[in-house]
């Protein structure tokens, strides 16, 4: 049986799946690259900048701020 990736991308796989859920948003055509660069002039991965935003609207939501 052949194997796939290096020991250690098998490695950084396994902790990825044990340690973080995955979301798969679609969004509306051309809107990644306006996300994209928001992240970057924040000085931000795209990643921790979604991630940023949804931790902050449900801070929001839970303090009764939205509905």
């Amino acid at each position: 049986m052949e194997r796939k990736g290096t020991s250690a991308t098998r490695a950084k796989n396994k902790y990825n799946a044990s340690n973080y859920d995955r979301l798969y948003p679609y969004v509306p055509k051309g809107r990644k690259k306006e996300y994209e660069a928001a992240a970057k002039k924040a000085n931000m991965s795209l990643n921790e900048f979604i991630i940023e935003a949804l931790e902050e609207k449900v801070e929001r939501v839970q303090k009764g701020e939205e509905a």
